[in-house]
């Protein structure tokens, strides 16, 4: 790495450091409203996958920012219950949804070749990952509704995180299952459909299937990631 990179890294490092002390102490709505102090509204990127914990940062997001985009990136293979959940929370918390689509070529050779069977890492790269990456250069912060005891990787997220150029931002990393359910319950917040039918965490209809937490996703596979966050720990640049 150059002395300028080293640098770099450097400022990148105590900018993320004290974003921390300032934001870890505080509670998800405060963090929410006080992210708006430091970003404006067009340079923070919300995404939803519209699963079975996304109505929490929609709803939140909705009470303290109604005005921002929600990026939702259609893969084409989301399950009918999926899309009809989204229609069904964006018009009941009035969302401003924006929908994302994969390059028509590149996703007509993951349906004809099945790509899910044989290589699930390049499905979810062209259908998921490539879609967002003209959004992403757009924006210096990604809002994310990750939350620690979803999975061993989330654990050891921080409230902010660096991938590449872009901050990410977890409002939610410390709020356990508990809380969860009672935030759903107390403010009557619809479920997903596929939760009544043993679905613990939803993604494409292909890697899916019934299980507790994100048993389901993936299934008989190492992968429990579909690649959008990747690289945390690692903080490597993207120069």
């Amino acid at each position: 790495m150059t002395t300028y990179l080293k640098a770099w890294k450097a400022a990148q490092d105590s900018d993320l450091n004290w974003l921390n002390r300032v934001f870890t102490p505080l509670s998800y709505q405060d963090r929410i409203q006080k992210l708006y102090h430091f970003f404006g509204e067009e340079e923070v990127m919300v995404t939803s996958s519209f699963g079975t914990s996304s109505v929490f940062l929609l709803h939140v997001l909705s009470q303290e920012r109604p005005t921002q985009k929600i990026h939702f990136i259609d893969t084409g293979y989301h399950f009918p219950e999926t899309l009809a959940y989204k229609q069904e929370l964006t018009d009941l918390l009035n969302l401003q949804v924006v929908s994302i689509h994969p390059d028509a070529g590149e996703h007509n050779f993951t349906q004809s070749e099945a790509l899910w069977k044989s290589d699930t890492n390049r499905c979810c790269q062209i259908n998921k990952v490539n879609p967002l990456e003209g959004v992403k250069a757009q924006h210096k912060v990604w809002v994310s509704g990750l939350m620690s005891h979803q999975t061993e990787f989330r654990a050891g997220l921080q409230v902010f995180e660096r991938q590449g150029r872009l901050l990410k931002f977890h409002p939610f990393i410390d709020v356990d299952e508990g809380e969860l359910l009672y935030q759903l319950g107390i403010h009557q917040l619809p479920a997903h459909p596929l939760e009544a039918q043993g679905f613990g965490s939803i993604g494409c209809s292909h890697c899916t299937v019934q299980g507790q937490g994100r048993e389901g996703r993936w299934k008989d596979s190492e992968k429990t990631e579909c690649g959008l966050h990747p690289d945390y720990f690692t903080k490597r640049l993207i120069a």
